[in-house]
């Protein structure tokens, strides 16, 4: 059966019935646990001292271009930039840790939708010493696990400045859709920002997640740690 058989009383054309229950629940303040990495609620106190070493591992400056805020100086600073993410439930922050339990970034729930059973990752900020490496991909993959499965949510949204590049690239390997660029959608650091907007569906997840499952197998990975086949 095609969109166009589902008709209501009149003749029109309307969407299927959702049998999902909603609301779905709020994430909640859980832990995340992977081989290569773990997630575990933003704690100022445990990490904040890493999440600046780390990030300053960035020297460019690069990491910040297309982030909401800019690049923030000093630790004091970021100090006071994590006490506000730590306290925020929407976005919600999560602390990457990697094997040896430091931290090493950061990434988040936001735009929480129980209602519709939508939500979105965002405030994605990997410092180098996790860029380019497995704990980056599975980071992403717990993250959309608890969503699908613990949550029950129907849509899990990215949304990136459509310049940027990296993002959009990430988005599309880790398994997203493109649906298109909404033009002059956001005014950030006084520029403008068209955003570009990419989903995954409930439906697509068991997919996604056996090709997930297939390449984080310790079996993918040589004695240095490098892939032997793609995502």
């Amino acid at each position: 059966m095609s969109l166009a058989d589902i008709v209501n009383e009149l003749g029109q054309p309307i969407g299927w019935p959702v049998a999902t229950d909603l609301p779905r629940p709020r994430p909640e303040k859980v832990r995340l646990e992977g081989r290569f990495c773990s997630l575990v609620p933003l704690d100022v106190e445990a990490h904040g001292g890493e999440l600046w070493e780390a990030f300053s591992a960035d020297t460019t400056g690069a990491n910040w271009t297309y982030l909401p805020v800019a690049p923030i100086e000093t630790e004091a600073d970021f100090g006071v930039f994590l006490r506000a993410a730590e306290a925020s439930e929407d976005p919600l922050y999560f602390t990457v840790l990697n094997a040896e339990g430091r931290a090493v970034g950061h990434a988040t729930y936001l735009r929480i939708d129980p209602a519709n059973g939508v939500i979105e990752v965002g405030y994605i900020h990997f410092s180098p010493l996790m860029q380019r490496t497995p704990m980056s991909t599975e980071a992403m993959y717990l993250m959309m696990a608890y969503v699908f499965e613990t949550l029950g949510y129907r849509r899990y949204e990215w949304k990136c400045d459509a310049l940027n590049a990296p993002s959009l690239a990430a988005a599309k390997r880790l398994g997203f859709t493109f649906e298109g660029v909404f033009r002059q959608a956001v005014v950030y650091k006084g520029r403008n920002r068209d955003t570009a907007w990419l989903s995954v569906l409930d439906s697509e997840w068991p997919a996604l997640k056996a090709r997930f499952e297939r390449w984080l197998d310790v079996e993918n990975f040589d004695s240095k740690g490098r892939q032997r086949t793609r995502l």
